[in-house]
């Protein structure tokens, strides 16, 4: 799996304009399924946002998590995150998780994103959606499940 963690304001989804989630302070989570990967990644990656330790403390210091500060999680599924443009100018999308195993995998998440107890809003799976966000900082994290040493 692969997150686009952004620290924002405010963000919001909407599809065929018509809101689908909003949230105040907090994350906008970008998240792509790999064919690979398992409930496992997402149990890891849940874990590690909200507990990610990017925003300020009372000195200014990135000190404290989500859940530090009460906000919220908006989670997109971007299957485009996992597309590998290192050949040619078309990205392949060979890597991405069939609809089926990835949508699944993207509701396992905010699953555990809300056993965190986080409020976890969501875009809509397989559907073209239009996202606004004020980006805080801005700070934005790269994590991959590949990458868990």
């Amino acid at each position: 799996m692969k997150a686009v963690v952004q620290r924002v304001i405010d963000a919001s989804v909407t599809v065929n304009d018509n809101l689908r989630g909003h949230i105040n302070s907090g994350l906008l989570v970008y998240l792509g399924v790999a064919q690979n990967d398992a409930e496992s990644d997402a149990c890891w990656l849940a874990e590690k946002i909200a507990n990610l330790r990017i925003f300020d403390d009372s000195e200014g210091k990135m000190n404290l998590s989500i859940k530090d500060i009460g906000g919220s999680v908006l989670t997109v599924s971007q299957f485009t995150l996992l597309g590998d443009a290192r050949k040619g100018r078309r990205p392949s999308w060979g890597r991405a998780a069939p609809p089926e195993q990835a949508k699944a995998l993207y509701e396992y998440f905010m699953g555990k994103i809300r056993e965190q107890s986080l409020v976890c809003e969501s875009g809509e799976f397989q559907t073209h959606m239009k996202i606004r966000y004020t980006n805080d900082g801005p700070v934005t994290i790269l994590l991959d499940t590949e990458d868990i040493l």
